[in-house]
């Protein structure tokens, strides 16, 4: 598709080196400032699909810059400027290298875990006699480490992260009041538009000065799962799957057809009929999380229009 954008090889002015995630690109600016622009990738078990999905990375940046606005009076964030819909402009930042992982609900790869037998996720106890679904007594925490891009995330313990020398103790516990916080927030947002949040993840890093802030994304469809949370009960009671939102509906798709990253697995076809539907269904997303209208933008030369607007907001 050509109105999107899946490779992101800017020089921008001052550049001095840049990162490349699965779905987001990070450019050091004088070792001073990080533009992350977000592509149009689309990452599922740890692997990029071949096609970008129109509009993604404009629904991920505004939806995770909308989000940092709305959570800063609890967590410090690094974001400073968004000079273009698809760009996040902060401070340089050392990313911790895990991804906190925080659990309301019993789904997605923790439901997986429960349903092959196990009842540890990352040195947490999930109960006996729950139903995929259910909600956990309280939030859990299960972090995992943050893996390049080709490899897969892997479940932690809290334990292994601090006596591995990944993260210190004093900076780990700032990491999860910080998650909690946040969880918390989401979950009140969420509850206000008629959703339930039911697990996401929040990334770290610390500033030169030493400062703890969320970096990232926050609350987006691709870190986030929702439930709707009319008739949530009444499905659970009958056993029912939970009506969501989130992009495990891109897994599903990925699973029926034989997909799951493993070895010797190859990617399924994706039509650009099924590419179409993925993007008006990252748009559902949107509308519904943050409560109002998406307003596409000008995508005839996305990346003409990056460079331009990333180049001005760099001069001034």
């Amino acid at each position: 598709m050509s109105n999107t954008i899946t490779d992101s090889n800017f020089n921008f002015t001052g550049q001095k080196s840049v990162y490349k995630g699965k779905v987001r690109a990070v450019y050091n600016i004088n070792d001073q400032e990080l533009v992350m622009v977000a592509t149009d990738r689309l990452s599922a078990f740890d692997v990029v699909m071949p096609k970008g999905i129109p509009y993604k990375g404009q629904i991920l940046n505004q939806i995770a810059t909308k989000f940092m606005a709305q959570t800063d009076d609890l967590v410090p964030n690094w974001l400073t400027a968004t000079p273009d819909p698809n760009v996040a402009v902060g401070h340089l930042c050392e990313p911790f290298k895990v991804e906190m992982v925080i659990r309301g609900y019993m789904s997605g790869h923790a439901a997986r875990e429960y349903k092959a037998g196990k009842r540890l996720l990352c040195g947490v106890e999930m109960p006996e006699d729950m139903k995929e679904n259910d909600m956990f007594p309280s939030p859990i925490i299960t972090p995992a480490t943050k893996a390049e891009m080709g490899d897969h995330d892997e479940d932690i313990s809290r334990e292994d992260i601090i006596e591995k020398g990944i993260v210190s103790e004093a900076d780990y516990l700032v990491l999860e009041d910080y998650t909690r916080k946040l969880f918390q927030r989401g979950t009140e947002i969420a509850a206000s538009r008629e959703l339930i949040l039911v697990d996401t993840k929040y990334e770290f890093g610390k500033t030169k000065d030493g400062k703890i802030v969320l970096i990232d994304e926050i609350h987006t469809p691709d870190s986030s799962r929702y439930f709707y949370a009319d008739g949530y009960q009444e499905r659970q009671d009958r056993g029912e799957a939970q009506k969501q939102l989130s992009k495990e509906f891109v897994r599903q798709w990925l699973i029926a057809n034989n997909f799951q990253g493993l070895e010797g697995q190859s990617i399924p076809f994706m039509s650009d009929e099924y590419i179409e539907t993925v993007s008006e269904r990252y748009i559902e997303l949107y509308e519904q999380i943050m409560g109002e209208k998406f307003v596409k933008a000008d995508v005839y030369n996305i990346h003409e229009r990056i460079a331009k607007n990333v180049e001005k907001y760099l001069a001034n």
